[in-house]
């Protein structure tokens, strides 16, 4: 029980461990990342730009992205002048995601389109990997890589113009303003990842407990919490369950503790 207390008085996790009968506040959830020095992601992307620069050095063979082997693929929609043509690369068998990513991106075999995110059926459908190029006839519209379904590395977007308009740099689907804390100076035990895009909380937030078990888990949209957050026992067992509005603009939702249970998994509290 100590070190339970330890880490999320760490957190700054107070407001949100209120009586159940309580509402929470919704500024609250903020004020845990007070505590620390936390890194930008780019920190861990050294190791991957030294593999970039081994794949550069050799000729890459054709269909192999990262030392795995893929499958070329295509949508196309529109007509005429406004044809939108998307060339990607997908892996030839089902692989286990990133559970903790929000946005993996797939071709749906059924729909005949890519899509991100949602139930992942990879029996009828496949994991993006490897270069993709989105174009409306010879003009790129968007163009970067994929590592398992993951945004990887330089994005680019462009204007009807030619004219880059957006630029953005992502490390296994991270983005790079990403900040990361771990609980040992070799950066081997991370203690959490706040998702940052455009100087905003955006996507997928977690906290770990030092055995590795997920802490804390939410989203962020907007900067602000939004739909369930989840916080666990170090057993793996859930606590309490923070309801937060989907919609990060209603200021008429109020933010309350939906559930909780006692560490041995009884459920003690329900809201109706």
């Amino acid at each position: 029980m100590k070190h339970i207390n330890y880490i999320f008085s760490l957190l700054l996790l107070a407001p949100l461990a209120a009586t159940a009968q309580e509402e929470v506040d919704p500024n609250s959830i903020d004020n845990r990342f007070t505590v620390g020095a936390p890194v930008t992601i780019d920190l861990v992307e050294k190791e991957d730009q030294l593999e970039d620069v081994e794949i550069k050095k050799k000729k890459r063979k054709k269909k192999v992205f990262y030392g795995i082997k893929t499958r070329k693929g295509y949508t196309r929609q529109g007509y005429g002048d406004r044809t939108t043509l998307e060339l990607f690369f997908m892996l030839k068998e089902p692989i286990v995601v990133d559970p903790y990513v929000r946005d993996i991106y797939w071709y749906d075999f059924r729909r005949k389109q890519i899509r991100i995110g949602g139930k992942i059926d990879q029996k009828y459908g496949a994991i993006l990997h490897g270069t993709y190029k989105k174009l409306r006839g010879d003009q790129v519209l968007e163009e970067g890589i994929f590592y398992k379904g993951m945004k990887h590395g330089r994005w680019m977007q462009y204007d009807k113009e030619d004219l880059l308009v957006d630029k953005e740099k992502y490390f296994k689907g991270w983005p790079k303003e990403s900040q990361v804390r771990y609980y040992d100076r070799g950066h081997e035990k991370m203690k959490d990842i706040i998702p940052i895009e455009y100087g905003e909380k955006e996507g997928n937030f977690y906290y770990f407990f030092e055995n590795g078990r997920v802490g804390v888990q939410g989203e962020y949209h907007w900067d602000l919490p939004v739909g369930d957050w989840i916080e666990y026992y170090a057993s793996g067992r859930r606590k309490k369950i923070i309801r937060y509005s989907k919609d990060p603009f209603d200021k008429t939702f109020k933010p309350y503790i939906w559930k909780e249970w006692n560490e041995k998994g009884k459920l003690v509290y329900e809201k109706r």
